[in-house]
């Protein structure tokens, strides 16, 4: 397993740079952030040995559970799914960065965690960009005065932004549609690209990667839970460690 590891993270480390090259960027100006989701501890691990910093998560549980027992000292960790308004204070909580802020009941909520918790994220802001209807994130023309609103009205220190292109669409168009969105906003980051478009993400300004199976290889087919018997009183049921 290490060799196909070690194989992966070669591979994605010669493309970055390669691409950093391209666009006459300073190596420094792109962050990996590599995306856990349905990957078994051992992995996270020997990413961990490489001196990878940053890494993604998609639901708040599933991140609680993996990141049990690992020392997390300089590590920074994402949210970078979906977040319900009702986890947002277990969010607070375990996360250092939520790239998928996208409504005011959302920001209200992180908001009133953050007061309750006496503790501060960080957060990107996430653009539909393609206006889909099954995804998550604000519409573009609704993008400036959510932003605004994240900062002043509810008081969260807003980055940068995040997207999720179309997948029968040329990602590069969405990128650039982003780093507009950015301009204009004079926000810092652009959390954008993926295992499959993350060159070209590069080349269009993203300071954020979110990479997975190239450098993890192949997910498992679900959540990994482990289960033990308890008693009460005189039964026996399952519960989750």
């Amino acid at each position: 397993m290490h060799s196909e590891l070690d194989d992966n993270f070669i591979a994605v480390n010669n493309k970055i740079k390669r691409a950093i090259h391209n666009a006459n960027r300073e190596d420094e100006s792109v962050k990996l952030v590599a995306v856990t989701k349905r990957q078994p501890k051992e992995k996270i691990k020997f990413f961990l040995d490489k001196g990878i910093k940053i890494f993604g998560e998609n639901r708040v549980q599933d991140a609680i559970n993996r990141w049990t027992n690992i020392d997390r000292t300089n590590i920074e960790i994402h949210m970078i799914g979906p977040l319900q308004t009702n986890k947002s204070e277990e969010a607070i909580k375990f996360f250092d960065v939520i790239e998928t802020l996208d409504r005011d009941k959302l920001a209200n909520a992180l908001s009133k965690s953050e007061y309750k918790l006496n503790k501060k994220l960080k957060y990107f802001v996430q653009i539909n960009t393609g206006e889909e209807k099954q995804k998550s994130g604000i519409i573009p023309q609704e993008a400036e005065g959510f932003i605004n609103r994240c900062k002043l009205k509810y008081g969260l220190k807003i980055l940068g932004l995040m997207c999720i292109p179309p997948i029968d669409q040329n990602p590069g168009i969405h990128f650039a549609f982003l780093r507009e969105i950015s301009k204009r906003n004079k926000l810092e980051y652009l959390s954008m690209g993926m295992s499959n478009d993350f060159e070209d993400a590069i080349l269009f300004g993203s300071t954020h990667l979110r990479i997975g199976t190239a450098l993890f290889g192949k997910r498992l087919e679900k959540e990994k839970i482990n289960w033990v018997y308890k008693e009460w009183p005189n039964n026996f049921f399952l519960t989750s460690i």
